[in-house]
């Protein structure tokens, strides 16, 4: 257990290089991850959301309802900042009109799992994240066709039922168990030194779901130009700086503030590059955008929560240092 517990502490360490390292892996041996599809790719979201899970009690719960303003300030945040955002860079670029579609429902989608993911590795506010994630999910079906229309000029039909019941056994069902162990659990040491494998567990189901889709769509990617870079990391970075600056603005502790940020940057890439693929069959850049957006974001992701950790390493030797100093100068005077 002991050695498995550094395994699990040193993967999320090195997020963003293990991330990075499985994308390139996929992407020159695509056939190690062809298996992360349909119901595999399913069930592996469905597991990062237990450990998800596992960390939640039902005092997060009970704050969380008692912030209901909280989580509307970040829906509003994801569905405006996003998708304007997208609109500003097609308009600033010239973009074609299948990247800028690709882009512009990438910016229209609700916020992804894998935001979920980072927030609890960069110590955000994970009930927060969940309860973000799942509101802007459940408002996808209305949101993302009006803004699509808006936007683009273009009528997305978006499966509500299918939508919600992916919701249901994705994020909200594998939450709920977790909740419920932790609850039931929480306090026998053996569960408590299981937990510590959680953060591994996460990075490792965070690396197939990016390997899948980088088996997938990564060499079509790379075929297509700088130009799908440069505007999927723009319209990436852009969203975490602004949603940590709305954090900032609505007086957010820190936590919060990380979560609005990824929340905000991190979009449900998958689930826009499922819906170009089928609405925008004469335009494969369009879907080829949203996959680039799709692997981007998991890995900036980890990027961002691996520079929120550093910061809090930082901070945390300062203040040691500080405290070191004061000790010191008492000595000294006490002599």
């Amino acid at each position: 257990m002991a050695i498995l517990q550094k395994i699990s502490s040193w993967l999320a360490k090195w997020t963003p290089a293990v991330v990075a390292f499985a994308a390139v892996a996929a992407y020159f041996l695509p056939g190690a991850f062809g298996w992360v599809r349909g119901n595999a790719q399913t069930s592996v979201l469905g597991l990062i959301m237990l450990t998800m899970g596992l960390t939640l009690t039902g005092d997060d719960l009970r704050i969380l309802a008692r912030r209901p303003l909280d989580i509307a300030i970040g829906s509003l945040a994801q569905f405006t900042l996003m998708p304007l955002i997208a609109w500003t860079l097609v308009h600033a670029f010239g973009l074609p009109k299948a990247v800028g579609a690709g882009l512009l429902l990438v910016g229209c989608c609700p916020g992804g799992v894998s935001s979920n993911i980072m927030s609890f590795l960069c110590k955000g506010d994970v009930a927060f994240s969940v309860g973000l994630t799942t509101v802007s999910t459940l408002a996808a079906p209305l949101t993302t066709p009006m803004l699509m229309l808006w936007l683009a000029g273009e009528n997305v039909d978006v499966n509500a039922v299918g939508m919600f019941k992916s919701i249901l056994f994705v994020t909200i069902l594998p939450v709920v168990i977790g909740l419920v162990m932790n609850s039931a659990f929480g306090r026998r040491a053996a569960f408590g030194e299981m937990k510590r494998l959680l953060p591994g567990i996460a990075v490792l189901g965070l690396c197939c779901i990016v390997g899948g889709v980088m088996s997938a769509h990564g060499r079509q990617a790379v075929q297509s130009g700088a130009i799908i870079f440069v505007a999927v990391f723009c319209h990436n970075a852009l969203g975490y700086a602004l949603g940590y600056v709305c954090g900032v603005l609505a007086r957010f502790n820190r936590p919060k503030r990380r979560t609005v940020s990824i929340e905000v940057g991190m979009q449900n890439a998958g689930l826009a590059t499922v819906l170009a693929a089928r609405h925008f069959p004469a335009m494969p850049e369009a879907a080829i955008a949203s996959a680039v957006s799709c692997v981007w974001h998991s890995v900036s992701g980890a990027l961002l929560a691996g520079v929120f950790n550093a910061i809090d390493s930082l901070a945390a030797r300062m203040a040691s240092r500080t405290a070191s100093s004061g000790s010191a100068k008492k000595a000294r005077h006490g002599r």
